[in-house]
């Protein structure tokens, strides 16, 4: 056998030709007779339309056309994932009589230049008669709240409340209880949505060619056959190189859909590349509000959790909000062994941008509540958090294991990463600089914050196309139904390939995220691509390898389990170098009996797996003016079997960025009367390398039983730890002025006025009862095992 890639650092195969420039993306798709297309957008966020005039617009140097709602006429777009969250709540693709958030699209027009656009749709005459608006996901389900659907009579478009049961709290010595904000996120990903649409000719067979910048390829399509009623195979979807995605390209945006039917009734290529404001405004994730309840034993046994929640879904009911209802809620146990789960979640629309997925997807929420009870709870108990922590995780003998969420858990090994976090961080040391600078009074606060979590990948429904030939030349074509967005999937398959056929990666050529070339996938999300497409292209490779070892004993008259591939990747007798075939020898053969070495596998996993590690958090606080400085983050993150130390280094340092980020920068915000104050980069606070740190990211691993290649999703994992690591050392850092709890994200004039009012003795209370809309919730059904298997993108 040759010397395995598996396991060890190979460069991206990806990147030579984005590095010098010749990686096309969509805005770099030349398309002869091209429109491009701008939207006139609603200033208000809640507003009546009287009546559109375009009359000037169309007037306009180098418009060609200009259309409105009754133009297009789609008044239903689907959400990313199955049906609305209510049947009336439908989002069409332009506003047509009510305008429901600030920049919602109501005109498309399509010129020569996007300059003429995007100048024309300052000349659409709009008729506003603005109205009430909320963007508060609490006000917006309170008595008398301006409503988003007056005919459905409330904001509140989903909901569950678990049976009753046992009160997870009773027999409690101790009960920590907090209100928790996970603030309102904007996606921004280098390139915002991005779609090039080209209508097919009269008689020919493909309808639409469309390039668009997406995760989904093939579900995006089929989004796009339901809505304009076309055979998915006349429509050819492609996705060039994306600038990245982190869950926020997984739709049919309702920019899309116009763009489709504008190019449709005009008949000729239409071009759209969102801007950056376009961008920041219009793509957003997390968004929840969590009352969270936990009780323990004197010794700091948990007793039980009781958790209520509210999640944003902006207008229309989007995706983003009942992510609260699924994955937060199913993942609410974390690592720990909590007997009894009480939680009940509620959705809440607002006039705000439709609400998606974010890195994680409802996970980072789900662990950000627990791990802050859990060091509200260590500060209470008087017992270190590490130590509360391992008091409680759940014991490596105990798996398979079944949460009381209706979770299966497939393997883990909790202490390992908490152990190796510990022993990188040098956490007595740590403890020690902390207690010197305090006694010492120093300015400069040090702050240490934990977190151990467990998270869901590949948890959708369904598997994950993969395909290998090999050709006359000795090279190979591997096929995947997946589509990156520079997670690397490139390197990641031809490596797999290329430890199972011998063949050089240099001489493997990846196709993905075309429709034409790739029968079938469903894409990328929730940390699958490895785990599942990975394993397509691996057992398909198995396959050609058999018929490669069939043909060539047959060649070589031997018998098949006589014969191997040795170091030089070809396929030989045992212990017989000079009786040997390469692959161009063999596929050369086939080619002449009228066959190719080639297969095709489709992998469904037996169900999900559940990443999980440790992280650690050093940050210092000035005193005076509430800055916070990131000092050191220790992440280990446990993703089952390495395949390639480098990318899986790429996506942990890439998570912990944004997982930090959210503790400390960013939050999207809106004013009180609804429009947004947060829509550039010069208000929304994007760190840069200047603000960011070295992280110190390493990995312990323990093999998932699920797949063959004993992996686990990693892109999501750094982010679900970190985030509540930096803001438990936020806290901790403050602890000793009697600070229980810092709302994310923590500004400096926020953590200023914790310090200030603690100084002062105004100690904020962190709890306070939650609203009665609980209390209204359908019950939700007892967990059954297949609930394990349902979850998210």
């Amino acid at each position: 056998m040759p010397g395995s890639v598996l396991g060890n650092v190979v460069r991206r195969v990806e990147d030579p030709e984005l590095l010098v420039g010749v990686g096309k993306y969509v805005d770099d798709i030349a398309v002869d007779g091209v429109l491009f297309a701008a939207f006139a957008r609603s200033p208000y966020p809640h507003a009546l339309i009287h009546s559109i005039d375009v009359t000037r617009a169309q007037a306009m140097p180098g418009v060609v056309a200009v259309y409105t709602a009754d133009d297009v006429d789609l008044p239903s777009i689907p959400p990313p994932f199955g049906a609305p969250m209510h049947p009336a709540v439908l989002r069409p693709a332009l506003a047509m009589t009510r305008a429901r958030y600030s920049s919602e699209p109501v005109v498309i027009v399509l010129a020569e230049t996007l300059a003429q656009a995007e100048d024309a749709t300052e000349a659409v005459d709009i008729d506003w008669e603005p109205i009430p608006a909320v963007t508060d996901i609490e006000k917006a389900i309170a008595p008398g709240a301006p409503l988003q659907f007056p005919e459905v009579g409330t904001n509140l478009v989903m909901g569950l409340r678990d049976v009753a049961g046992p009160d997870p709290l009773e027999g409690a010595d101790v009960v920590v209880r907090g209100r928790f904000e996970n603030q309102l996120i904007a996606v921004a990903p280098m390139e915002g949505n991005s779609i090039a649409v080209i209508p097919g000719a009269p008689g020919d067979e493909t309808e639409l060619t469309i390039y668009v910048a997406t995760q989904m390829p093939h579900r995006i399509r089929d989004a796009i056959c339901g809505v304009f009623g076309i055979d998915p195979a006349a429509v050819h979807v492609i996705t060039p190189n994306v600038g990245g995605a982190f869950g926020g390209k997984i739709g049919l945006p309702s920019e899309y859909a116009a763009i489709i039917a504008a190019a449709l009734l005009a008949n000729r290529p239409v071009k759209w590349l969102e801007g950056r404001t376009e961008n920041l405004v219009g793509m957003h994730g997390r968004s929840q509000v969590q009352y969270g309840e936990l009780g323990f034993k004197r010794d700091g046994t948990i007793v039980g959790l009781k958790a209520r929640a509210i999640g944003e879904s902006g207008a229309y009911g989007g995706f983003g909000g009942s992510l609260v209802v699924g994955p937060t809620r199913n993942m609410s146990q974390g690592v720990y062994k909590i007997p009894v789960i009480s939680f009940d979640a509620a959705v809440s629309m607002t006039n705000t941008s439709p609400i998606g997925a974010f890195r994680g997807a409802g996970r980072p929420e789900a662990a950000s509540l627990i791990e802050r009870l859990m060091d509200m709870g260590a500060d209470e108990l008087g017992i270190d958090p590490a130590e509360l922590r391992r008091r409680n995780l759940i014991q490596p003998d105990a798996f398979p294991y079944r949460t009381v969420t209706g979770m299966l858990y497939d393997i883990g090994d909790y202490e390992v990463p908490l152990d190796e976090a510990l022993r990188i961080a040098d956490y007595d040391g740590l403890l020690a600089e902390q207690r010197a600078r305090r006694e010492r009074g120093d300015k400069m606060l040090l702050g240490i914050g934990l977190s151990t979590y467990v998270e869901i990948t590949a948890g959708g429904p369904g598997g994950e196309f993969g395909a290998v030939e090999v050709h006359p030349d000795g090279s190979a074509t591997v096929r995947a139904g997946t589509a990156a967005s520079g997670q690397g999937h490139a390197t990641a398959f031809s490596s797999i390939v290329s430890a199972c056929l011998g063949i050089p990666i240099e001489k493997i050529r990846f196709l993905q995220a075309d429709t034409a070339q790739v029968p079938r996938g469903g894409g990328t999300g929730g940390s699958r691509s490895l785990q599942i497409g990975g394993v397509a292209v691996g057992e398909a490779a198995k396959i050609v390898l058999t018929m490669g070892l069939e043909l060539a004993a047959e060649l070589l008259e031997a018998d098949p389990e006589d014969l191997e591939l040795n170091a030089e990747g070809h396929l030989g007798i045992v212990g017989v170098p000079s009786r040997s075939l390469s692959w161009a020898d063999l596929a050369e053969i086939a080619h002449e009996r009228g066959t190719v070495l080639a297969a095709q596998n489709d992998f469904v996993p037996p169900g999900p797996t559940f990443p999980f590690g440790a992280h650690i958090s050093v940050v210092e606080i000035d005193s005076e003016t509430g800055q916070v400085r990131p000092l050191r983050h220790i992440a280990v993150d446990d993703a089952g079997k390495v395949l390639n130390p480098l990318l899986v280094g790429g996506q942990q340092h890439g998570g912990l960025a944004q997982g930090l980020s959210q503790a400390l920068w960013e939050e999207f915000r809106y004013d009180d009367d609804g429009n947004p104050v947060t829509g550039t980069f010069a208000s929304y606070a994007m760190p840069s390398a200047a603000e960011t740190i070295t992280y110190e990211a390493s990995n312990t691993e323990t093999p998932t039983p699920y797949n063959p290649l004993g992996a686990k999703g990693i892109g999501e994992s750094a982010t679900i730890g970190a985030t509540p690591a930096v803001q438990n050392a936020v806290v901790d850092a403050l602890s000793h002025l009697g600070v229980r709890h810092l709302d994310m994200p923590a500004t400096p004039e926020r953590v200023w006025r914790a310090i200030t009012d603690a100084k002062a003795g105004r100690l904020a209370d962190p709890w306070r009862e939650p609203p009665d809309v609980f209390s209204t919730l359908p019950e939700r059904p007892p967990p059954t095992p297949a609930d394990a298997n349902v979850e998210t993108a």
